[in-house]
């Protein structure tokens, strides 16, 4: 069976456009937002050009002083929602609807945490699984019936190309059996938000609402905090200047992915799609490619099962 919808269009743009350029083509105005982690790395400039385009903007924060820093003098409200802990997701999403009683027209699931050590929240889950996967997936059952109010609503859910690290793994997701890696962790993490959106637009499409993942790039920024630098160079990172090597992209290039996903009328057909580079991934990338989609991240059976899960655990169900 061909993956008809997995094919990339004629976008207008590439690699190196900008978010701010992006932003130029989209018209947000009456628009309602939410976007977790909106106030750092890319997601700053995610909610920068969001208010350039006339959308209301509602930033969730895990760490209100450093957002009100970052935030100062933009037109954005916030929300303290700490995506690890399951009782701040549902006490933030209790203010986000006190906040847009008449609907959200776009969730951008940005916030993110990437090769931590092992960590784990007060119900005992594995911090990546829980933050990158499980809370995105609380945030959206609290929050569907205020995207269920607004017809043509989206949800973007950001992905990585280290999805390709590894498939997710729904009968030890909690790293139970073996010694814990965290680099497989995230890329469980990161194909689990590619197959949230898989399933998430197959379930509702038809009620108006569509899904999307992206993968914004290589992008340096605080994503990286539990990285040594060394670690880094080892991976072949930096070239011997220090610099990034070129396959990486600036704060405000590694924006416009999640920003066109929102609101590119060339994905209206095309719902559950993986994004990057402003276009649709495609798929089977020749080996040792820094873009493409593998065939794990479509699997409708696979993302059905994971969508099963993520109610189980989170004792939760969208409307």
């Amino acid at each position: 069976m061909t993956d008809d919808r997995q094919q990339p269009v004629d976008s207008p743009f590439h690699m190196r456009s900008t978010v701010a350029e992006v932003a130029k083509a989209a018209d947000l105005a009456g628009k309602s937002v939410v976007i977790t982690g909106g106030y750092s790395g890319i997601g700053l400039e995610a909610t920068r050009a969001l208010t350039d385009a006339g959308a209301r903007v509602i930033v969730t924060v895990r760490t209100p002083e450093k957002a009100r820093s970052a935030l100062d003098g933009l037109p954005v409200e916030t929300v303290t929602l700490d995506l690890m802990e399951p009782d701040s997701v549902t006490s933030g999403a209790r203010d986000i609807h006190a906040l847009t009683p008449d609907g959200i027209d776009i969730l951008i699931n940005n916030a993110g945490i990437m090769a931590t050590p092992l960590r784990r929240n007060s119900k005992g889950w594995e911090s990546q699984f829980a933050t990158n996967q499980l809370g995105h997936f609380a945030l959206f059952a609290h929050l569907s019936d205020l995207l269920l109010k607004r017809p043509g609503a989206r949800v973007v859910a950001l992905s990585s190309l280290a999805h390709r690290i590894s498939d997710v793994n729904l009968e030890d997701w909690n790293w139970e059996a073996g010694e814990y890696e965290k680099w497989p962790a995230y890329g469980r993490s990161k194909s689990a938000n590619a197959l949230f959106a898989l399933e998430l637009n197959r379930r509702y499409e038809d009620r108006g609402l569509k899904a999307y993942s992206v993968h914004p790039g290589g992008i340096m920024t605080e994503l990286q905090r539990d990285l040594a630098e060394e670690e880094m160079h080892a991976m072949g990172w930096f070239n011997e200047d220090g610099s990034p090597k070129d396959v990486f992209k600036t704060v405000e290039q590694g924006a416009s992915t999640t920003l066109w996903a929102a609101t590119s009328p060339l994905l209206d057909d095309r719902g559950g799609v993986y994004c990057e580079d402003c276009n649709i991934g495609a798929l089977n990338p020749p080996e040792g490619a820094f873009y493409g989609v593998q065939p794990h991240i479509r699997d409708a059976q696979t993302a059905k099962k994971l969508w099963t899960l993520s109610e189980e655990i989170t004792g939760l169900k969208a409307v």
